[in-house]
């Protein structure tokens, strides 16, 4: 999960560096000419990144029907190989291609890291263990975060994304010790490619609308950070990695709430709690200043971290074993699209009312962020998975 969240996360942390190389700084007070590309056309590229997870549905649904450390290897390795090529992007369009092609191998890979943990777990530790796997997300996030800050100089970014060949040499050796859950030669497990049963079709759409949900608050939040952080206000490289590193202390924090909620009043109430937490403290971040920034960025990573492992848990454990897979992969596609959603609206309202005045991004972040909150009603529908045994 760690290799896996640092290859992805790379495009987002190098962003504004990727900008300037790529386009043209100037001093008019658009929001162009500060990071030196427009807010439409990065919401337009991370869009396309976001786009292309989608084919991780075909891929997390393949593991249903091959097993899932055979899908996983592949797709980590592939992952990992394409995006050390984006390290000799000669223009932002083939950066853009590059994160494209190795999003979907990815983002696949992280589903089907999930559907192992909680499939090899008791009901009794499943919380606990998702929670190392959202702690191993945000580290490799943040190892990512910090080498972008550590690593300066013109074309910064190519050794960036060049550093992804190392973590490739070692899927095999550590996936070779990892237990094959289930049954691969069930016949239960051949289901056709990401088809699921009727039955189970309305709790998946619930959990799909709330993933839209969360996609369109992350994906802009996340996306837009680091170009807002160094390209706006104007933060050292060297700090925004300080704050990443300090970050790691909310975010752990915020674990260890989300596994003591998530046993307590159940994984419903947790997901619904970090929903409304990262959309206020989305808008917090980007409300103005170094401070509301640096504020809204610590406290919206403990937020993150409250939401992840129950969210998780709650979308995989009210699944049977031959369809699982499958329905991560759905709830994969449904962040996506709400992210690409989030990511276009906050570029283009963005992109409205920034001038040489108006430096700040409340405006987006309220209309993009707030208006989801209410979607974490519709969690009443869903059965409380806290102590169910998995099928």
């Amino acid at each position: 999960m760690l290799f896996a969240s640092f290859a992805q996360f790379g495009a987002i942390a190098s962003l504004n560096d990727v900008a300037r190389h790529f386009g043209h700084v100037s001093s008019n007070g658009s929001l162009r000419s500060v990071v030196g590309l427009s807010g439409s056309t990065l919401g337009v590229g991370l869009g396309i990144l976001r786009l292309a997870s989608l084919g991780a549905l075909p891929l997390a649904s393949l593991a249903d029907r091959w097993g899932r450390t055979r899908v996983l290897r592949r797709a980590m390795l592939l992952g990992l190989l394409t995006t050390a090529v984006a390290s000799l992007s000669p223009s932002y369009w083939f950066f853009v291609l590059c994160f494209a092609l190795a999003r979907p191998l990815l983002s696949a890979a992280s589903a089907l890291i999930q559907v192992i943990t909680v499939e090899l777990a008791t009901s009794a530790n499943r919380i606990h263990r998702l929670a190392i796997m959202a702690a191993g997300a945000g580290i490799g996030a943040g190892l990512s975060a910090v080498l972008h800050g550590v690593i300066r100089g013109p074309g910064s970014f190519r050794w960036l994304f060049g550093v992804a060949l190392v973590p490739a040499l070692f899927i095999r050796p550590l996936l070779s010790a990892v237990h094959e859950p289930g049954d691969p030669r069930d016949p239960s497990s051949r289901a056709r490619l990401t088809s699921v049963p009727r039955d189970i079709r309305g709790h998946l759409g619930v959990v799909a609308t709330i993933a839209f949900a969360i996609g369109m608050i992350t994906g802009p939040a996340n996306g837009f950070a680091f170009v807002y952080g160094e390209g706006v206000l104007k933060i050292s490289p060297h700090i925004v990695a300080s704050v990443v590193a300090l970050s790691a202390a909310t975010g752990l924090a915020g674990l260890l709430v989300s596994r003591r909620l998530s046993r307590s009043i159940g994984r419903r109430w947790t997901v619904a709690l970090g929903v409304v937490g990262s959309g206020v403290t989305s808008v917090l971040a980007y409300s103005g200043g170094r401070a509301s920034f640096v504020a809204g960025y610590l406290i919206g990573v403990g937020a993150a971290g409250v939401l992840a492992p129950a969210a998780t848990a709650i979308s995989t454990e009210i699944f049977s074993h031959s369809h699982r897979a499958t329905a991560a992969g759905w709830v994969v596609v449904a962040g996506v699209l709400g992210a690409t959603a989030g990511l276009a609206l906050f570029g283009w309202v963005g992109d409205a009312i920034h001038t040489a005045t108006v430096t700040s991004l409340r405006i987006p972040a309220l209309v993009t962020f707030l208006p989801l909150v209410p979607s974490v009603l519709l969690l009443r529908r869903l059965p409380e998975s806290s102590r169910m045994e998995l099928s």
